[in-house]
C-alpha cells in the first residue's frame, strides 16, 4: 500500500525516532521537511538524504514557540511544497518527582511534548483543511496510559497528546485530514540510554519506525506496540487502584534514579 503524501514535516528530525522516520520515509520517495534545536543532526540527516539524491530541507526551530515555528514551517514549505504529513516528534523527558516537585521541570516537559505538538498541529492544519487532504500524526508514549511516579510531567504529557489527537480526529476526519496516535513502549534511543534497568527490553529504533510507518500508510487512528507492554499497562489500568499503586510502586524500584534530577538532561527521543 502507498504511502498518500508528497512532503512530510518532522519535528524533532536531528536524532533517535524521528531521524529514522526522516531515512525511511525519503527512501519511500517522501520529501523530508525536518525541524530540530540541533543544528548539527539536521546537517547530518540532511548530508545522509542529499547523497542518496532525495528531497529535503532543514530548519532550526523551537516547537515551544508558535510564531518561530509558523515561520520555519512556511520557508520549508516554500522549498519543497505543501506539507501533507505532519509528524510531531519532538519531545524530552527527564525524571519528575513529587518528592522534589519544581515548576520549571515540570513546564519544560510539558511545553516540548505537549505545547510542541499543539503548536506543530496550528502551523500545518489550516493549510490542511484548505486543500481538503493530509495527515496529522502525534508522538505519544505506553506512558499515556496512568500515572507513575518519577515521571509525573511525561505521562502527563502524552496523556493531553492523547487528548488533543481523540478530539481533532473526530472533527477533520469530514474535512479529508486524516489523525494519528502513535503509542510506542521502550525504544532504543538516546532519550533512554542509560536510564533503565538491564532486564528491560528496548525496540530497536528501525524496528520502530516501521511500524509507525506502516501504521501511517494504513491510516490507523490509534496505534501502540509493542503488544506484550500494551497489554501489561491496560491491566494496570483495568486493576482496582490500591494494586495498581502497589504494583507500580514495585516497578519504579528497579528503575534507576537519575544522577541529578535537578540538573535534568534534555533529550529529544
Amino acid at each position: 500500500m502507498a504511502l498518500h503524501c508528497n512532503t512530510a514535516l518532522i519535528t524533532g528530525a536531528a536524532s533517535g525516532i524521528g531521524r529514522e522516520l526522516a531515512r525511511q520515509l525519503a527512501d519511500e520517495g517522501v520529501a523530508i521537511a525536518a525541524l530540530d534545536l540541533n543544528a548539527d543532526g539536521l546537517q547530518a540527516l540532511a548530508d545522509e538524504l542529499t547523497q542518496k539524491q532525495r528531497r529535503v530541507a532543514w530548519g532550526i526551530a523551537d516547537v515551544t514557540k508558535a510564531d518561530e515555528l509558523q515561520a520555519r514551517v512556511s520557508a520549508l514549505e516554500m522549498q519543497l511544497g505543501p506539507i501533507d504529513l505532519l509528524i510531531a516528534c519532538a519531545g524530552i523527558g527527564f525524571e519528575t518527582s513529587a518528592l522534589e516537585y519544581r515548576a520549571d521541570a515540570m513546564n519544560a516537559v510539558l511545553a516540548v511534548n505537549l505545547i510542541g505538538v499543539s503548536n506543530s498541529i496550528a502551523a500545518v492544519l489550516p493549510g490542511m483543511l484548505e486543500r481538503r487532504r493530509g495527515h496529522i500524526v502525534a508522538l505519544s508514549s505506553l506512558a499515556s496510559y496512568l500515572g507513575v511516579p518519577r515521571m509525573l510531567a511525561y505521562c502527563a504529557s502524552k496523556s493531553g497528546v492523547n487528548a488533543i489527537m481523540e478530539g481533532l480526529r473526530a472533527e477533520v476526519r469530514q474535512h479529508g485530514i486524516h489523525a494519528t496516535t502513535i503509542c510506542p513502549g521502550w525504544v532504543r534511543t538516546p532519550m533512554t540510554d542509560g536510564k533503565l534497568p538491564g532486564h528491560v527490553r528496548t525496540m530497536p529504533v528501525d524496528d520502530a519506525a516501521r511500524r509507525i510507518i506502516r501504521a501511517i500508510r494504513r491510516r490507523k487512528t490509534f496505534v501502540a506496540f509493542p503488544a506484550a507492554l500494551v497489554w501489561q499497562m491496560r491491566l494496570l489500568t483495568w486493576s482496582p487502584r490500591f494494586v495498581r499503586d502497589r504494583l507500580i510502586a514495585r516497578m519504579q524500584r528497579e528503575y534507576p534514579r537519575e544522577p541529578n534530577p535537578r540538573e535534568p538532561n534534555l533529550h529529544k527521543p
